[in-house]
C-alpha cells in the first residue's frame, strides 16, 4: 500500500508540475506526499524526481517509470470509477478539452447549467488547439471535429456545424463578390492552419452530388478562427467559419454570406460542407456516469441549433 502511494504521489507530482499541486489534487499535505515519493524512491534503489527550489524534474530513471506506471494509476481509477456506476449519480472531477474556438463560442456555454444540474460534478475545461493525451493530461473528454479523430478513441457526435464561406460588405465593394468557389483563386482568402501539423484547412464543397475543393489564393494565415473573422470583419478578404461565429456577425450586417445560390441569376447552388464534431473518450469502461451526463447534455443542448 506504501508503494501504491507512492507511485500515485509520483504520477501526480509529474502531470501537475510539483508536489504541492499533486498534494491538493490528492488530498494529502506536501510534506506527506514528498515523504511517499521518497519511500517509493528507497524502495526502487534510485532517485525519480530533480527537485530543485524553482523546478521540478524527472531523472532519466525517471521518465522510464513514470512511463511505465502512469497507465497503472489511470486504470486503478477507472476501476474506482466502474465500481461507483453501481451509483448512477454522476460525481468527481470532469476534465474536457476542446478546441479553441468551438471550446469558447460553444462547449464553455453548456457548462454553467450542466454544473447546476449536477453539485458532485467539479469541471475543468481547458481550452486548445494542441493534440492532448488522455491518459498523461487525465482528459476525461476531448471535443474534436472529424480531421481531428485519432484510432482508439470512442467518438459520440456531437453536431453537424454548418460552414459559411462571408467577406465584409467593404470587402465585396472593393473586390467584387465571388459567384463560384473555383473565382476564389482570384480573390483575398483567409485561411487556418492547423497548430497540430501545420496544414492549412481545406475548403470543401458540394455541388451536384460532387465533393471538391477549389484552389484559394491564402493572403493570410491565422491559428485562430476568432482573429480570422476579426479579419474578415475589418475587410481584409473571404473567411470560412462556423456558423456559431458567422450567423451573429451576418444578423449584425458585419459579413454577408457567399455562394447561396441564386438561382434568378442563373448561377449554381452549392453546399458548404459542415463540420462534425464528437465527443471522444478512451474506451467503453471509461464511460462514467459523468462522462454519458455531459454528452447527454450537450446534445440535447445543440440539437436543432443549426
Amino acid at each position: 500500500m506504501d508503494t501504491l502511494r507512492g507511485v500515485e504521489s509520483f504520477v501526480r507530482s509529474v502531470e501537475e508540475g510539483s508536489i504541492a499541486a499533486a498534494a491538493r489534487k490528492l488530498g494529502i499535505t506536501p510534506a506527506a506526499a514528498s515523504q511517499n515519493i521518497a519511500r517509493l524512491e528507497r524502495t526502487l534503489g534510485t532517485r525519480l524526481l530533480s527537485r530543485t527550489t524553482r523546478q521540478l524534474g524527472l531523472t532519466e530513471s525517471g521518465r522510464i517509470y513514470y512511463d511505465r506506471v502512469r497507465g497503472v494509476i489511470h486504470d486503478l481509477e477507472q476501476a474506482a470509477a466502474a465500481v461507483s456506476m453501481l451509483n448512477d449519480e454522476p460525481r468527481g472531477s470532469l476534465k474536457i478539452a476542446s478546441s479553441v474556438t468551438f471550446g469558447r463560442h460553444v462547449i464553455a456555454p453548456l457548462v454553467p447549467p450542466f454544473a447546476a444540474r449536477h453539485p458532485d460534478v467539479s469541471i475543468e475545461l481547458v481550452i486548445t488547439d494542441r493534440s492532448t493525451d488522455h491518459i498523461g493530461e487525465g482528459i476525461d473528454i476531448s471535443i474534436r471535429f472529424g480531421q481531428q479523430l485519432e484510432p482508439g478513441l470512442i467518438a459520440r457526435k456531437l453536431a453537424s456545424v454548418p460552414m459559411m464561406i462571408c467577406a465584409a460588405p467593404s470587402y465585396i465593394a472593393r473586390r467584387g463578390r465571388p459567384e463560384t468557389p473555383e473565382e476564389l483563386q482570384h480573390h483575398d482568402c483567409l485561411t487556418y492552419r492547423f497548430a497540430v501539423h501545420g496544414r492549412l484547412f481545406r475548403w470543401g464543397f458540394v455541388r451536384d452530388g460532387a465533393r471538391f475543393e477549389p484552389e484559394l489564393r491564402s493572403t493570410i494565415i491565422s491559428n485562430d478562427i476568432d482573429t480570422l473573422a476579426q479579419m474578415a470583419i475589418a475587410g481584409a478578404g473571404v473567411a470560412r467559419l462556423g456558423a456559431f461565429i458567422a450567423n451573429p456577425l451576418i444578423e449584425q450586417g458585419l459579413l454577408v454570406p457567399l455562394f447561396s445560390g441564386d438561382t434568378t441569376r442563373g448561377i449554381a447552388s452549392v453546399d458548404h460542407e459542415p463540420l462534425d464534431f464528437y465527443a471522444c473518450f478512451l474506451d467503453r469502461h471509461a464511460e462514467t456516469p459523468k462522462i454519458r451526463a455531459f454528452i447527454e447534455h450537450a446534445v440535447k443542448s445543440l440539437k436543432g441549433r443549426w
